[in-house]
């Protein structure tokens, strides 16, 4: 069965015969998988990136997928803005990008200290408007084209004036998300297969010594910890091995929604209830339904 239960409490947040769909595949390519999946809520429609084609695509219920947007500079991660914007993490220009209603394009983050960024992966946004995003090396050593000798994150904060680095000791920072009342920031380690956990002080940086793995999502089978979001609850969905790895608010183990893919690049919650869980693998976009409804993000104003 594709829902795989662990552990007591699973059925309560999916049941275990909850159909896994395919919306779409065919994505990706050798520069990039698919990635960046984003409800689009008035709208109610999906963005994704089509990293390895450089495009970002569309979903929507009865219309299927189409072509949004040609040339992103291979985009990764997308979120918006409290005002509604779109927020691109671009990987070919190395910098943090905001789309403006006009179309024109703002750069809000691509250096720190006077050196360019690595290549910006995923991006969240706090209810105070500051930007959090990953900016992982993308090879296992750091190449001399990086200008940066670390793999950090950071935190920009609501008026772009201030980009501060939180922490610097990751292998490859990747997916990023907020606990409910956001006094978590949850960061998952690629390389290292698992979950930290940082306290979130009350200027928006994060407390060092609070730094705590959060939960290890290892496995025999293909997936590594990439994309993750956090439903109303506290409980966290992550790719992991073998799929779409389920806990709870402590970090237990509850299941896994096993899609088939080689492995989970990005989630996002979406349809009108926040109850839709769409995941991106390499080359595919898919949906499952779940009981609990996932965080929202700011909604699109105008």
């Amino acid at each position: 069965m594709p829902i795989e239960q662990v552990a007591p409490g699973l059925e309560r947040l999916i049941a275990r015969n909850q159909r896994i769909e395919e919306l779409g595949t065919g994505f990706g390519g050798p520069t990039g998988p698919a990635e960046g999946p984003l409800w689009w809520k008035e709208g109610s429609y999906l963005l994704f990136s089509d990293i390895g084609n450089n495009r970002r695509m569309k979903w929507a219920q009865g219309q299927g997928i189409s072509v949004f947007m040609e040339g992103t500079n291979q985009a990764n991660g997308l979120t918006r803005d409290r005002q509604g914007r779109l927020l691109a993490c671009e990987h070919l220009t190395r910098r943090v990008t905001r789309l403006e209603p006009d179309g024109s394009l703002t750069v809000v983050a691509h250096s720190f200290q006077g050196r360019r960024l690595n290549r910006p992966n995923d991006v969240i946004v706090k209810s105070d408007g500051s930007i959090y995003f990953s900016d992982p090396w993308t090879s296992p050593d750091p190449p001399n084209q990086w200008d940066l000798d670390f793999a950090g994150v950071y935190r920009l904060s609501p008026d772009l004036g201030t980009l501060s680095l939180l922490v610097k000791d990751f292998a490859l920072p990747n997916g990023l998300a907020f606990s409910p009342d956001e006094s978590i920031l949850y960061v998952n380690d690629s390389r290292r297969r698992h979950i930290r956990a940082f306290d979130v002080m009350p200027n928006g940086t994060v407390a060092l010594a609070s730094d705590r793995v959060f939960a290890e999502l290892k496995g025999d089978r293909p997936g590594i910890p990439d994309g993750m979001k956090v439903d109303v609850e506290g409980n966290v969905y992550c790719g992991g091995a073998g799929g779409i790895w389920v806990l709870d608010a402590k970090g237990n183990h509850l299941g896994i929604i096993a899609h088939g893919q080689p492995a989970t690049t990005n989630l996002c919650w979406g349809d009108a209830d926040w109850q839709g869980l769409y995941f991106t693998s390499r080359n595919t976009l898919g949906r499952v339904r779940v009981k609990v409804p996932g965080l929202p993000v700011p909604a699109v104003k105008g």
